[in-house]
C-alpha cells in the first residue's frame, strides 16, 4: 500500500535558520562520502554526450558491488522483518525526497504483486502526498513529523519501520527509527554513508556505501539505486519467507487487469503443466486465486480443500501440498 503523511511541516524553515546552524550543517555535509565532490569530473559538461553516458554507466556498475558488501546485515533485517510479519506485522518505510519515494515505490509494488493487505506494507514520505511529485519546504528537516506520521498507525511490536536516507542524517527518518523503536517495533537504517545517525538510532543498521555522485550531492543518482536494490530484496526475500511464492513463481499475484490475468494463467500452467483447460476450470473453481488454483491441481482436492489447506498452512503452498499426502 503506497500510505503517505498527511500532515505538513512545523519545522522552522530556510529563513529562519541562523548562520551558525548553517555553518553546522556544511560541515555535516563536507563529512558525508555521498557529498563528496569529484574534481576529476569538474569538465564533465564540456564532454560529447556518449562519453557522459559511459561515465553514468560506468559508476551505476559499482552499486551491485556495494550492495553486497552489506547482504549479511540485508540478510539478517529480512529474517528479524519476516519473523514479525508472520505474527501479522506492518512493513513501513520511511525517509524524504528520493529516498521516501523509493518507500512509496516500493509499497505501492506489493498488493498487486504478493497481494498484501491495504495496511500491510506501508510507504511514509516527508511532506505528505504532495512531496511525491515536489519539494515540501523544511519538511525532511522534521524528526517530530515523522513521529506525528507513525503515531497514526499505532504501531506494534510486530511491526518493521525502515528509515531511508542517503545521509543517513536526515531528521525525518531518524525521526521515524527513534520513534519506532520507543514503541517496541523493529527498527532498520538504511543509509550510504558509513558511521550514520541512522544507523546507530536502529536495532539493524544497513550502509551501502556507494561513494560520492557523479553530480555532487545528487543522491538520486547511485545512492537512490542502492535503496532501490536494497529495498527490492527486503520485501521480495520476506514475502518469499512468508509463503508468497512457489519456486520462483509469484502463487499470491492479484489479478487486477489483463495483462496480470493472463500472467496468472501461465502461473498456474508453469507450475502445474497442466493443460489450458484444466487451468481456466481451475482457476475459475477457486474464483481466480493462484494458490488454491494449483493446489486443486497438484493435490488433486477440491477448492474448499484447498482454502482450508492453505488456511492451516498459513499459506504456504509446499506445505499445503504435503498435507494432501
Amino acid at each position: 500500500m503506497t500510505s503517505t503523511s498527511a500532515s505538513t511541516s512545523t519545522s522552522a524553515s530556510a529563513s529562519t535558520s541562523t548562520p551558525a546552524r548553517y555553518r553546522e550543517l556544511r560541515a555535516q555535509l563536507d563529512s558525508l562520502t555521498t557529498e563528496a565532490f569529484r574534481p576529476e569530473l569538474a569538465d564533465i559538461d564540456e564532454l560529447p554526450t556518449l562519453d557522459i553516458a559511459r561515465i553514468m554507466n560506468g559508476e551505476d556498475q559499482t552499486v551491485p558491488a556495494a550492495v553486497a558488501a552489506q547482504l549479511p546485515r540485508i540478510a539478517a533485517a529480512i529474517d528479524a522483518i519476516a519473523e514479525r510479519m508472520a505474527r501479522g506485522g506492518r512493513l513501513v518505510y520511511a525517509g524524504a525526497g528520493t529516498a521516501g519515494r523509493m518507500g512509496i515505490l516500493d509499497a505501492s509494488e506489493c498488493p498487486p504483486t504478493f497481494n498484501t493487505g491495504p495496511t500491510q506494507v506501508v510507504g511514509l514520505i516527508a511532506g505528505g502526498t504532495e512531496a511525491i511529485s515536489e519539494a515540501v519546504e523544511g519538511a525532511e528537516d522534521d524528526a517530530a513529523l515523522a513521529a506525528a506520521d507513525l503515531d497514526g498507525l499505532a504501531l506494534t511490536p510486530d511491526d518493521t519501520v525502515i528509515g531511508v536516507s542517503a545521509s543517513g542524517r536526515t531528521p525525518y527518518a531518524v525521526g521515524a527509527v527513534e520513534y519506532a523503536r520507543s514503541r517496541g517495533a523493529l527498527t532498520v537504517g538504511l543509509s550510504c554513508n558509513a558511521g550514520s545517525a541512522l544507523s546507530a538510532a536502529a536495532d539493524h543498521g544497513i550502509e551501502v556505501v556507494v561513494g560520492p555522485e557523479l553530480l555532487t550531492g545528487s543522491t538520486r543518482l547511485k545512492s537512490g539505486t542502492a535503496q532501490k536494490l536494497v529495498l527490492n530484496m527486503i520485501s521480495t526475500i520476506t514475502m518469499i519467507r512468508l509463503g508468497k511464492t512457489y519456486g520462483n513463481l509469484m502463487v499470491d499475484l492479484r489479478a487486477s487487469n489483463e495483462k496480470l490475468h493472463a500472467r496468472s494463467r501461465r502461473i498456474v500452467s508453469l507450475a502445474t503443466g497442466a493443460s489450458d483447460e484444466q487451468v481456466e476450470a481451475a482457476l475459475l473453481a477457486t474464483d481466480g486465486e493462484v494458490k488454491s488454483a494449483i493446489l486443486t491441481i497438484l493435490g488433486k482436492v477440491d477448492a474448499s480443500t484447498a482454502t482450508r489447506l492453505l488456511t492451516q498452512s498459513d499459506g504456504h503452498l509446499r506445505a499445503a501440498l504435503s498435507a494432501t499426502g
